[in-house]
C-alpha cells in the first residue's frame, strides 16, 4: 500500500488538529510575517525622523524624547526572548496575533497622545507587542516551510522588511511635513488589520510539543527591572536636581544588581530565557561582545543625527529621513556578497575589516559643522558607515549560528537579536547623558560671553533642557545653542569611533575558520 506523502503544511495540520487537511499557504504567510515584521522595524528607525516635531508640538525636553524611543527599545529587547518561548509553549500564531494587536493598540494611542507622557506609555505597550510578533515571525515561517524551502522564504523576509526599514523613514519623513507626526504611527492601523485577516485566514497554528511548560517569569520581570532602571539612571542624571542626584544614582545600582541576580536565577532555571551555557563557546562570546559594541554606536547615532539635521541643519523632514537611505541600501545590496566572505576567508577577517570600515566611517562625521551641503558633509560619512556595516552583518549572523550546535540556532540567534538591542537602549541613554554634558559645557562658555538681557538669558535658561530644539528668535543665541549642540554630538561620535575600534579587536576572539556558506537575500 503507498501511503500518501504530507506536505509540510498538512503534516503542521495533522499535529495540531488530527484530521484536518490544510493547504499550503506559503505565500501567504510571507506576507502577513513581512508586514507585521515591517511594522516592528519602522517604528524602531521613522520615529527617529518624527521626534523634533513632536518635541515641538508636546513640548518636551531632549530627556522626554529619549524616553519615546528607550521606552519602546527597553520592553522589545527584555521581552523578545520570553515573547519567543511563549509562542512555543501556547501557539506561535496565538501570540503573533496578540503582538500585532497589542502594537496596533499601542499605535492608536501614541497617534492620539495628548502629553508627552502618554506618548511614552503607549510606546512601551507598542514594545511589548513587537517582541510577541517579531520572534513569532520567524517562528511561523520556519514552522511553515520544508526544510529545503526554509532558507529562501527567510532570505525574502529579510530582503523585503530591509526594504520596508529604507522606505519607512523616508515614508515618515513625508508624513510629519505633509500630515502630522501622528501619522508615523497611525499608518501601522492598516498594517494591523491586513496582517489580522491574512492570519486567522491562511496562517497555521503551531507550537513545540516538546517546550517546557514554565516560563521564565522571574528572568524577564529582573531583566525588565534591571534595564529600566540603568536607563533611568543614566538619562535622568543630565536633567536631575540636586535633591534627586542620590536616589537616581542608588535605583542605577539597583538596577545593576537586579541583572546580577539575573544572571543568577538564569543559570539555576529549568527552562532558562538566556541559556547561559551558550557563553562557553568563545565564538558566541566573540560574536556578541562584537555585536553589543558595534551596535550601541550606530543606535546612538542614529538617534541624535535626525536631530541633527532637522535642528541644526534645517534639513526637511523627508530630507532627514532619506539621509540614511544609502547606507541601508548598501547592507541590502551588499549582505550577499559579503556572506560569500565567510565561505573564502572565515568569519574574522570581514569582520575585522568591516569594524575597521565602521570606524572609519564614524570618524568621518566628525568633519560636519554647520551648514554645507548633504553630499559634501554627511553622505561620505554614511557611504563609508554603510559599506562597513554590509561587510559585518551577514559574517556576523553567520559566526553566531555557526557558533552553536544547529539544534540552538534559533535561541542563539534571539540571545544576539536581544543584545543588539540592549545596545541601542544603553547607547542612546549613556550618549544622552554625554551630549548634554558638553551641550552645556560648550553653551556656558558661549553665554559668558554674550551681552544678554536678564530676560534672554532666563529664556536661554529654561529652554537648555531642550538642546538644538530651543524656540529662541535672538540669532545669536540660536547660533550658539547650534554650536553647542555640534559639539556634545562629537564628544558622541568620538565614543562611537573608540567602541567601533574595540569591536575591530573582539573579532579576534573568533575561530577564523573557512566554511562553507550559503546566504539568501
Amino acid at each position: 500500500m503507498i501511503m500518501p506523502i504530507k506536505s509540510p503544511c498538512e503534516e503542521l495540520a495533522a499535529r495540531v488538529a488530527p484530521g484536518a487537511v490544510q493547504p499550503c499557504r506559503g505565500p501567504w504567510v510571507l506576507i502577513a510575517t513581512i508586514l507585521a515584521s515591517s511594522m516592528a522595524f519602522i517604528d524602531g528607525t521613522v520615529v527617529n525622523v518624527a521626534l523634533p516635531a513632536l518635541q515641538n508640538a508636546l513640548h518636551a525636553s531632549v530627556t522626554n524624547i529619549q524616553w519615546v524611543v528607550e521606552s519602546y527599545a527597553l520592553l522589545l529587547a527584555s521581552l523578545l526572548l520570553l515573547g519567543g518561548s511563549l509562542g512555543d509553549l501556547y501557539g506561535r500564531r496565538k501570540v503573533f496575533l496578540s503582538g500585532v494587536l497589542l502594537f496596533a493598540i499601542g499605535s492608536s494611542w501614541c497617534g492620539l497622545a495628548t502629553s508627552i507622557t502618554s506618548l511614552i506609555v503607549a510606546r512601551g505597550l507598542q514594545g511589548i507587542g513587537a517582541a510577541f510578533l517579531v520572534p513569532g515571525s520567524l517562528a511561523i515561517i520556519s514552522a511553515s516551510y520544508a526544510e529545503d524551502e526554509r532558507g529562501r522564504a527567510i532570505g525574502t523576509w529579510s530582503g523585503f522588511t530591509a526594504i520596508t526599514a529604507a522606505i519607512g523613514p523616508v515614508m515618515g519623513g513625508w508624513l510629519v511635513e505633509n500630515a502630522s507626526w501622528r501619522w508615523v504611527f497611525f499608518i501601522n492601523l492598516p498594517l494591523a488589520i491586513i496582517v489580522i485577516m491574512l492570519s486567522l485566514w491562511r496562517v497555521p497554528e503551531s507550537r513545540d510539543e516538546e517546550a517546557s511548560k514554565s516560563l521564565d517569569w522571574q528572568g524577564a520581570a529582573l531583566a525588565t527591572f534591571g534595564l529600566g532602571a540603568i536607563t533611568y539612571s543614566l538619562i535622568e542624571d543630565s536633567a536631575a536636581t540636586s535633591g534627586r542626584e542620590a536616589f537616581i544614582w542608588v535605583l542605577g545600582l539597583v538596577g545593576v544588581g537586579a541583572l546580577l541576580c539575573f544572571l543568577f536565577v538564569e543559570s539555576r532555571s529549568p527552562a532558562p530565557m538566556v541559556s547561559l551555557h551558550l557563553f562557553r563557546s568563545r565564538d558566541f562570546s566573540g560574536a556578541n561582545l562584537l555585536t553589543f559594541l558595534l551596535y550601541a554606536p550606530l543606535g546612538g547615532i542614529l538617534f541624535f543625527f535626525p536631530l541633527d539635521l532637522i535642528q541644526v541643519q534645517h534639513y526637511s523632514a523627508t530630507q532627514a529621513g532619506a539621509a540614511l537611505l544609502p547606507l541601508i541600501l548598501l547592507i541590502f545590496v551588499l549582505s550577499r556578497w559579503s556572506g560569500g566572505l565567510v565561505a573564502r576567508y572565515g568569519a574574522r577577517p570581514p569582520l575585522t575589516v568591516g569594524s575597521l570600515v565602521v570606524t572609519s566611517g564614524f570618524a568621518l562625521f566628525l568633519r560636519p559643522a554647520i551648514g554645507g551641503s548633504y553630499w559634501n558633509t554627511f553622505f561620505p560619512a554614511v557611504v563609508v558607515l554603510g559599506i562597513g556595516m554590509a561587510i559585518s552583518v551577514a559574517p556576523l549572523t553567520t559566526a553566531v549560528m555557526e557558533s552553536v550546535p544547529s539544534r540552538e540556532a534559533g535561541v542563539a540567534s534571539g540571545v544576539n537579536n536581544a543584545v543588539s538591542r540592549i545596545a541601542g537602549l544603553l547607547a542612546v541613554a549613556v550618549f544622552g547623558l554625554v551630549l548634554s554634558d558638553g551641550f552645556n559645557r560648550t553653551l556656558n562658555r558661549s553665554l559668558a560671553q554674550m551681552q544678554l538681557s536678564p530676560s534672554v538669558r532666563q529664556s536661554a535658561e529654561t529652554q537648555r533642557s531642550k538642546l538644538a530644539g530651543a524656540q529662541i528668535s535672538e540669532l545669536p543665541l540660536k547660533r550658539a545653542f547650534d554650536e553647542a549642540f555640534v559639539s556634545g554630538y562629537r564628544e558622541v561620535i568620538w565614543i562611537s569611533v573608540g567602541l567601533a575600534l574595540l569591536s575591530a579587536l573582539s573579532a579576534q576572539m573568533i575561530q577564523s575558520k573557512k566554511r562553507t556558506v550559503s546566504v539568501s537575500n
